[in-house]
């Protein structure tokens, strides 16, 4: 007999070290799985980070510039003073045109002669004065000393044989090889100013006798032949100009001439009326004790960059008044250099410029940033010329030697400073400084506004809007379905409101946009009477219920089942508000509160606002936050609840100075929680606001956040460019603030666990 038993024993023990082996590996793998799920996801985070920086970084590395070449285009013993320099788009061809008529097209790499052309002059005649157009028009004109103009492109034609780029420049006459009649008077022209386009060209000239002519050539279609077309002049003097004019321009829209002498004294004239242009303004433009050294109009023809004799280099450009009248005004200023200011090169499609000074220093600027990207030596003597690449990568210049220094340029986000990002920027056109998010536009010279602050002051906007409406309904529900209701009832309120958290935010967003924001809109007193209704009703409900209704009635209703009774007396309340909506804008609106918020209040009503975001995404964030802070609240210890209660204290007692102590730990983790999710929803926000980027607080008016700009933006972004990586620091910008608000949560959670551990 004891064979058997022993076996059998043996047999248990066995048994039992297996599954006390089974379950020390389950526990080993269990543990392993998770440290490594754990550190994955702190990596993933991690990594997230770093490669938001990581696309983010370049947007504030500084201009570099590195010479590529320098060469003599001259050939010794002729001497011929170069008038301007351009390159064509790859930076692979220049030219250079000089005082005798000569344009020379060159490889800028080599300085290799590839073809000379001459200017057609009529003989007997001699160049006096030389203009360039906008830099995007690749249009040139020079003046004669028989009072005419001859118009020039050089243009480069690009084609690819056997998959092989070849440019071949020329030179083009847009309205003809015969000079344009500037003075009728035949004198000199001492200075020159050109703008050209496809239906029109403007001369601005100053005469040997100190005249100033406005010459503008239209172009008009036959009647009988839409190919051929007639080229109408009309010519007129203007007065007003500064006593020994020295600067003249005119914008690429042909709207305005500036005049300037050297002492500081700026005429603009408006030329709205081609027929009769008039002096619009008159005023100083530099410091007492300098003088205008250059000047030039940025990209747009709008700012005027002055530089003068202290390197200093300030931005002006017309600013409406109360009367509507544009006033040149007065921007901002550059102060990097201080040798006088010789050349002021505008970018072709971005509002940077370069500034060549007296001591032969380069500097790179942009005016929207108000960024000096650089300043730097370029060579051993100053510089006579100064030419960028139309791609704004490369440039050529031209020393007092003669020399010609071609330069790569590495800029690619010169838009983008802590004060553009963040701080408020005066904009061409605006009235004053303001934050604009305005990423794109239709024009070539649109001046990109690319502020961050009204972005995230949408996102907090949102969030705060969100809670407003999410946390007294999630907390106080938790409240009562942890510590009031009764347990069947529980069993079927926590799972439904649970449940509504796995509703997509897209259909919430759908709803809201499509639905929510019209019937608001419909019955705004309505929306508003609400809130005063629905809390007076129920209180007058809950005062009826207990006071009027017989007992016999009342105890048929089980213990903790009587707020299953306010579900119609809600949906009744919320009726009757909707439904006297007319009444009550008809008798304190006057029919129509909108146009009372508007005309009455000053307040601008957006159909998808503050309001409808509130209420949709308060919607969605009710069941994170009620769902965590009803577990925290029912987990408080039972005999916590039961030793308030035996000591005396009311249940309201036990829950105000007990049970939501115990629980504020988890409470505020919830709440943070739902903070966090608010501040990075998307769906609908994009759906249910207007998507507009304004900072306003109205609950009327709508915004845009952080995360539907990205989702609006990011697709249409180019890669890499200055608009993409922007939208990456939006990114990192809300990667931080959930952090910091995850992070926040988190410390306040353990030092109130802390706190009310002894309870």
């Amino acid at each position: 007999m004891a064979a058997p038993g022993n076996d059998s024993t043996t047999v248990s023990l066995t048994e039992v070290q297996i599954r006390q082996r089974t379950r020390i590996l389950k526990d080993i793998v269990a543990r392993y799985a998770i440290t490594v799920g754990g550190i994955s996801v702190i990596m993933a985070v991690v990594l997230i980070f770093f490669y938001l920086l990581f696309v983010v970084i370049p947007l504030f590395k500084p201009a570099e510039i590195e010479e590529i070449a320098s060469y003599r285009l001259t050939p010794p013993g002729i001497g011929d003073q170069t008038l301007h320099l351009a390159m064509e788009e790859q930076a692979e061809i220049g030219v250079r045109f000089t005082r005798s008529g000569l344009a020379q097209f060159f490889f800028t790499r080599s300085g290799a002669i590839i073809t000379k052309q001459s200017i057609p002059l009529p003989p007997q005649t001699t160049i006096t004065s030389f203009a360039s157009g906008a830099p995007h028009s690749a249009i040139v004109a020079f003046g004669l000393s028989d009072g005419s103009a001859i118009l020039v492109r050089h243009a480069y034609r690009v084609i690819f044989p056997n998959d092989k780029r070849v440019i071949t420049p020329r030179l083009d006459y847009p309205l003809g090889e015969t000079p344009l009649v500037i003075d009728s008077t035949g004198r000199p022209l001492r200075l020159l100013a050109v703008q050209s386009n496809e239906e029109q060209t403007s001369f601005g000239a100053i005469t040997e006798d100190n005249r100033l002519l406005f010459t503008h050539f239209s172009s008009e279609e036959s009647f009988l032949d839409e190919d051929e077309s007639a080229l109408e002049r009309s010519s007129v003097e203007l007065k007003g100009q500064p006593k020994n004019t020295r600067f003249l321009l005119l914008d690429s829209e042909q709207q305005h001439l500036y005049t300037a002498n050297s002492e500081g004294a700026l005429s603009v004239f408006d030329l709205s009326d081609k027929q009769q242009p008039n002096l619009d303004q008159r005023l100083p433009s530099v410091t007492t004790g300098s003088k205008i050294t250059a000047m030039n109009l940025l990209t747009g023809g709008i700012s005027l960059m002055i530089g003068d004799s202290g390197g200093r280099i300030s931005q002006w450009f017309p600013v409406r008044d109360e009367s509507g009248k544009s006033i040149l005004t007065h921007i901002r200023d550059f102060d990097a250099q201080t040798a006088p200011i010789r050349f002021l090169v505008p970018e072709f499609y971005r509002k940077g410029f370069l500034a060549a000074d007296g001591s032969g220093q380069l500097g790179i600027y942009h005016s929207t940033a108000h960024r000096t990207l650089l300043v730097e030596q370029v060579g051993q003597d100053k510089l006579n010329q100064l030419a960028i690449s139309p791609r704004a990568n490369a440039l050529l210049g031209e020393d007092s030697g003669g020399n010609i220094h071609f330069l790569r340029i590495d800029n690619e986000h010169p838009e983008i400073s802590f004060s553009s990002l963040w701080g408020k920027v005066w904009y061409e056109s605006y009235a004053e400084p303001d934050y604009i998010w305005q990423s794109s536009s239709s024009s070539d010279d649109f001046e990109p506004k690319l502020s961050l602050t009204p972005i995230t002051f949408g996102t907090l906007k949102a969030a705060f809007y969100a809670m407003l409406v999410a946390l007294p309904l999630a907390i106080l529900g938790a409240i009562y379905t942890a510590q009031f209701m009764a347990p069947r009832m529980r069993q079927i309120v926590k799972p439904t409101i649970e449940i509504m958290e796995a509703l997509p935010t897209v259909i919430i967003g759908f709803l809201a946009g499509l639905w929510l924001a019209p019937v608001l809109e419909t019955h705004l007193p309505g929306a508003f009477a609400l809130l005063l209704i629905l809390p007076v009703g129920i209180l007058l409900f809950a005062y009826l219920w207990t006071h009027l209704i017989p007992g016999s009635i009342r105890h048929r209703v089980p213990d903790n089942w009587e707020a299953a009774l306010l579900f119609p007396v809600v949906l009744f309340l919320s009726w009757f508000s909707f439904a006297i909506s007319p009444i009550l804008e008809n008798l304190l609106f006057n029919g129509n509160m909108i146009q009372w918020l508007t005309h009455e209040m000053g307040i601008a009503f957006d159909q998808r606002n503050s309001m409808v975001v509130g209420i949709a995404m308060g919607f969605a964030v009710i069941p994170t936050i009620f769902s965590m802070a009803e577990d925290a609240l029912f987990g408080v210890p039972k005999h916590l609840i039961r030793g308030s209660l035996a000591l005396g204290a009311t249940p309201w007692q036990t829950l105000m100075r007990v049970i939501l102590l115990t629980a504020s730990p988890g409470i505020f983790a919830a709440v943070m929680i739902g903070l966090g999710r608010a501040v990075g929803e998307t769906m609908i926000v994009l759906m249910a606001t207007g998507n507009t980027p304004v900072m306003d607080l109205s609950i009327f008016q709508g915004m845009r956040t952080l995360s539907a700009n990205i989702a609006v933006e990011m697709p249409e972004a180019e890669v890499a460019s200055t608009h993409y990586r922007v939208l990456f620091l939006a990114a990192l910008v809300l990667f931080a603030l959930t952090f910091v608000f995850n992070t926040l949560a988190e410390v306040v959670r353990q030092r109130l666990r802390k706190k009310y551990s002894s309870l």
